[in-house]
C-alpha cells in the first residue's frame, strides 16, 4: 500500500518581472485527506503546483514533498503522480501506447498499464486513439498516467473541469478512495462547487496570496450569519435594524438580516419596545460558496 507524505509550502514566492504570481505562500497538505487548492483563474494555483513539481523555480521559499524538493526525490514517479494538463497526449497513440511509453521511460513495470487502465475505467477504450477521446476520457487518462508509479502523493490540476455529471460523480468517489488508502491528494479548482463534496481541507488563494487554510467547516464559519425576523409592526422593526446598521431585505416570509446573530436582533428589538413574531437563524445552503466568494472577490464568480 503506498504511503502518503506531507506536502509543504514554505514562504513560496514566484515573481515574473514586477508581478508576484505567488506571494509568500505557506501551507501544509496532509496524507489521508483530499485537499482542495482553490482560487479564481489567474490566482496562482498552477504556478504553485509547477513550483512543487520542479517545473518552475521559486523566486523565494521552498515547496517540498516529504521534506524533499522534487528534483531530490529518489523515486519521483513512485512518490508523486501529477496531472497538470488533460490534453498533453500524442493524438495518434492509443491510451495503452501512451501509458506504455511513460512506463518504459520511467522504468515502471509495464504490468501497471493494465492496472491503472482498469482503475480509471478505460480498459475497453484503451486501444482507441486519444484523438477520438472526449474531455472526460482525457481526464481519466491523465489520472491513469499520474497513478502509473503507484505514488503516495497525487497532484491534480482542475481534474473535474468540463466533466459531465457522471464523470464528476466518478472522480469524486475515486479521489476519496485514494485518500482513504492513505495517499496525499491535492486537487486544484477555480470553483468551490466542483469539489466541496469531495474535499476535507481547503487552501484558498487570491491574487497569489493564501487567504484561507482549514476545513470546510472553518470556511463556512467565515460566512456572515443570516437571520429571518419579523414583527406585527414591520416598519418599526426595520427602523430598529437600520439604527443598528444591519443590512435588511424584506421578503414574503419576513425580513432577512445579514451580519448579526439572533441575540443582537432580539435585544435591539426589546430595547426599542418592538414585539417580534419571528426570529430564526438561517442555515445557508450557499454558505460555503458565499464565504469563498467573499475571500476571493468578484473574480471568483467568473
Amino acid at each position: 500500500m503506498p504511503t502518503g507524505v506531507p506536502i509543504e509550502f514554505e514562504g513560496v514566492t514566484k515573481r515574473f518581472g514586477t508581478v508576484d504570481a505567488v506571494s509568500d505562500l505557506t501551507a501544509t497538505v496532509l496524507p489521508g485527506r483530499v485537499t482542495g487548492f482553490l482560487g479564481p483563474n489567474g490566482a496562482g494555483k498552477t504556478t504553485t503546483l509547477r513550483m512543487l513539481l520542479g517545473l518552475v523555480t521559486p523566486t523565494r521559499g521552498r515547496a517540498t514533498i516529504g521534506g524533499s524538493v522534487y528534483r531530490d526525490l529518489d523515486r519521483p514517479f513512485a512518490t508523486v503522480g501529477a496531472a497538470l494538463e488533460a490534453a498533453s497526449f500524442h493524438p495518434g497513440r492509443s491510451a495503452r501506447e501512451h501509458l506504455r511509453v511513460l512506463a518504459l521511460g520511467s522504468r515502471i513495470d509495464p504490468a501497471r498499464v493494465d492496472v491503472v487502465l482498469e482503475a480509471v475505467g478505460l480498459t475497453q477504450y484503451s486501444r482507441r486513439r486519444v484523438a477520438g477521446y472526449s474531455l472526460g476520457m482525457r481526464q481519466r487518462l491523465g489520472l491513469a498516467a499520474a497513478l502509473l508509479g503507484d505514488p503516495g502523493v497525487l497532484v491534480l490540476d482542475e481534474p473535474i473541469n468540463g466533466l459531465d455529471p457522471e464523470g464528476i460523480k466518478w472522480i469524486r468517489s475515486f479521489l476519496r478512495s485514494l485518500a482513504d488508502e492513505g495517499r496525499t491528494v491535492l486537487v486544484s479548482s477555480h470553483l468551490l462547487t466542483e469539489v466541496e463534496q469531495t474535499v476535507d481541507e481547503v487552501l484558498i488563494v487570491a491574487k497569489g496570496r493564501l487567504v484561507h487554510s482549514g476545513s470546510l467547516a472553518s470556511l463556512e464559519a467565515t460566512a456572515a450569519p443570516r437571520v429571518l425576523t419579523d414583527a406585527p409592526n414591520r416598519p418599526a422593526l426595520l427602523g430598529v435594524l437600520r439604527a443598528e446598521g444591519l443590512p435588511a431585505e424584506e421578503g414574503p416570509d419576513g425580513i432577512l438580516v445579514s451580519g448579526a446573530e439572533p441575540g443582537r436582533i432580539g435585544h435591539a428589538a426589546f430595547a426599542a419596545g418592538v414585539e417580534l413574531s419571528l426570529l430564526a437563524p438561517q442555515r445557508q445552503v450557499s454558505g460555503l460558496e458565499d464565504a469563498f466568494l467573499t475571500l476571493v472577490g468578484e473574480e471568483g464568480a467568473l
